[in-house]
């Protein structure tokens, strides 16, 4: 490797960081600032210096597939497998097993999944948790962030009432069971995941001699996404480091994101404060996004991130549209990306993020049936929960009466099953009886906070109540089979052979990846933000999930909301997110220096202003505009917002298109609405544009 090349296009700033000695070293790096770049080069400069040894250097990253990106950056300029690379987990399960077969020791056993022994010590403790009760998953949830925290029993209640944590047990129970979990360990000789970590510091902090040889092997130390390091990760870390000084880690503080899961940003942020001799360089250079989608991420942090300056080329402006329910923003979204794929382009090069993975299935379902594929991120999503297999299973058993299995999913979806003691979904489907045609009034899910897991487990199963519903509505006899093969169907078209597909995925699992037009989806109150963060502290990590959201977007961005959403069986309606209202006015900000204005750019203006300002004339066009709809909504006997709601009628009002191609580019107006009352509509603008 020529030290010289390894330097080629860095930027200033680029090139600070990768050539500095001494040492710690932070490297505070914006969004697509180039972070893992500068960290794979600043590895092989060092090397093909004669600086470093490779076989003595270990970098570090937080998930395998962050991992896999590392060692293929690090092959890309020159180094193969010399330098030791992974996740905190899988290099100190290497330094565990060598340190056992060095002591004949006999490993034990490593577990993945905490269900079935936390579920056993409950009940043992006197805690009774149904299967499928979100119990068990809000314990396991909880034993896991006191891990990363390194909270002992004896610590819990105080640590739990300080972060304004509720524990999904009394606080007492909670300590009680750390304690039995761990003995459970160690008497069946088993270790999860935690335990690596702890184990392998542990023995660096018991052994000088042992420590000493492992610092030696592992002296150059790098850590990418340091945002994300726990006290636990950072624990071993400082354990590997010792007292040297060769430490060299990249993050941002405005993409940390994990905080519900134990990490601490602020080992990050408070660097400088706990090592005083620590060098920090800031990349400030973004390479990803246009400026017009930089501009807007940067006012969901407040600002925070107005440092990020780009030399893109302008881009368009980025589009909020409302629509009347999630349905109608599917398909919303599917004639968009329909529409933004040029020629030569690929399906691939767009994505569809939202916050939750339920939200993913109605999206998957409708790009399907337009014929569009699309693919879940990582290949997993809600149908692939252990809780929607299972109801899965059971819905598509031969025999079942399918519209009691569905309205006994329901009543789980909302909460209000008749039997607590019910083994969850499903306990009650052994009869082929006739459901009921009366049902009693059900709360609206998501009003009260609920714990994480049984949040997203409810939701996972309205998602697929969702499914068994549409189903019905194509099938005048539904069985069980029959669901099963329709639900194979509706998803058979994402897979196809080339991998050509749009990817859909939730703001966590998008981190890290980027593509040319980004749609985000479901920009609600109750989803951006989340129904359960209450503290500021949780508030300020759901602004930076939609900060990396936007961020994901190189070329275009655009964003949608429903006003109302099926939950399950039912619809509810749906405010704005409030982060909404900032965005359409940093748009507007946007189109004053954004020229040549166009379609686009108006219909954004035209939102803010019905939104936020009071007509103080009548339009006649609008008037029409309502008494046209009033007499289809009639004629189809449904809402009237069915055919579209006020902001569509408002919109057209003040745009005035003139082809169907500018009426279609009307936020909420779909290609099957464009194709069905698009001529009616551009009659009636004609005709009060011959008027003026």
């Amino acid at each position: 490797m020529d030290p010289a090349r390894l330097l080629d296009s860095l930027n200033s700033e680029q090139l600070d960081a990768v050539t500095a000695s001494g040492g710690p070293i932070v490297v505070h790096a914006g969004a697509g600032s180039g972070k893992t770049r500068v960290l794979t080069r600043r590895i092989a400069w060092r090397i093909a210096s004669g600086e470093t040894d490779p076989q003595r250097v270990l970098a570090l990253t937080f998930t395998r597939k962050a991992s896999v990106e590392l060692k293929k950056r690090l092959r890309q300029v020159g180094l193969r497998d010399d330098v030791l690379a992974g996740t905190f987990h899988s290099i100190a399960l290497l330094q565990l097993r060598m340190r056992w077969e060095e002591r004949n020791i006999k490993p034990p056993s490593i577990i993945d999944r905490k269900y079935r022994i936390i579920a056993q010590l409950l009940k043992q403790g006197g805690i009774p948790a149904p299967q499928g009760s979100s119990v068990v998953f809000d314990v396991v949830n909880e034993l896991e962030w006191t891990r990363a925290r390194m909270i002992g029993p004896e610590g819990y209640e105080a640590a739990a009432a300080k972060q304004n944590r509720s524990s999904p047990i009394p606080a007492s129970k909670m300590a009680d069971l750390m304690v039995s979990y761990a003995q459970h360990k160690r008497r069946n000789r088993i270790v999860d995941f935690d335990d690596l970590l702890a184990l392998a510091a542990r023995d660096l902090k018991a052994d000088p001699s042992y420590a000493a040889a492992v610092r030696w092997r592992h002296r150059h130390l790098s850590v990418d996404e340091f945002q994300d390091v726990n006290p636990l990760q950072y624990d071993l870390l400082m354990q590997w480091r010792g007292e040297s000084a060769d430490l060299f880690v990249v993050g941002d503080p405005n993409q940390a994101i994990y905080g519900w899961n134990g990490a601490d940003p602020n080992l990050l942020n408070d660097f400088e404060n706990r090592e005083p001799q620590t060098k920090t360089f800031r990349l400030r250079q973004n390479y990803r996004s246009s400026p017009q989608i930089l501009r807007l991420a940067d006012v969901t942090l407040g600002g925070r991130a107005s440092a990020l300056v780009t030399d893109a080329d302008d881009g368009p402006l980025p589009l909020i549209s409302a629509y009347a329910t999630d349905a109608e923003e599917a398909a919303g979204i599917g004639d968009r990306i329909r529409a933004s794929r040029s020629v030569g382009s690929r399906w691939s090069d767009q994505a569809v993020l939202v916050r939750t993975n339920a939200q993913l299935v109605v999206i998957e379902a409708t790009l399907a049936s337009m014929g569009i594929p699309g693919r879940i991120a990582g290949g997993s999503g809600p149908l692939n929960t252990p809780e929607v297999l299972k109801a899965i299973r059971l819905l598509s058993r031969p025999g079942i009466n399918f519209h009691a299995a569905v309205d006994e999913l329901d009543a789980e979806v909302e909460g209000d099953s008749a039997d607590d003691s019910a083994e969850g979904f499903g306990s009650n489907l052994g009869s082929n009886t006739e459901s009921s045609s009366q049902k009693q009034p059900l709360t609206t899910p998501g009003i009260d906070p609920l714990n994480k897991a049984e949040h997203e487990r409810r939701a996972n199963l309205a998602a697929l109540s969702r499914l068994a519903h549409d189903y019905i509505g194509t099938d005048v006899h539904p069985t069980g089979p029959g669901f099963g093969d329709w639900l194979v169907a509706t998803r058979a078209h994402a897979e196809q052979s080339d991998g050509d597909a749009v990817a859909l995925a939730t703001f966590h699992a998008a981190k890290g990846l980027e593509w040319d037009i980004v749609h985000i989806s479901g920009l609600e109150e109750g989803l951006v933000p989340i129904t359960y963060a209450e503290t500021g502290a949780q508030l300020a990590e759901e602004d930076r999930l939609l900060y990396v959201g936007i961020t994901r977007a190189r070329k275009q961005l655009f964003l949608s909301w429903a006003q109302n959403r099926n939950f399950g069986a039912r619809s509810h309606s749906r405010k704005p997110s409030p982060h909404l209202p900032v965005l359409e006015r940093a748009i507007v900000r946007l189109g004053q220096n954004h020229r040549p204005i166009d379609l686009r750019e108006q219909v954004a203006n035209a939102r803010h202003q019905i939104r936020t300002s009071v007509a103080t004339t009548v339009d006649p066009l609008l008037d029409d505009l309502n008494v046209w709809r009033s007499r289809r909504a009639r004629a189809a006997t449904v809402a009237p917002f069915v055919i579209f709601n006020d902001q569509v009628l408002k919109a057209i009002a003040v745009t005035r298109p003139a082809t169907l191609g500018q009426l279609g580019a009307v936020p909420g107006v779909s290609a099957a609405k464009l194709s069905r009352f698009g001529p009616e509509i551009l009659d009636l603008v004609a005709l009060h544009r011959t008027r003026v």
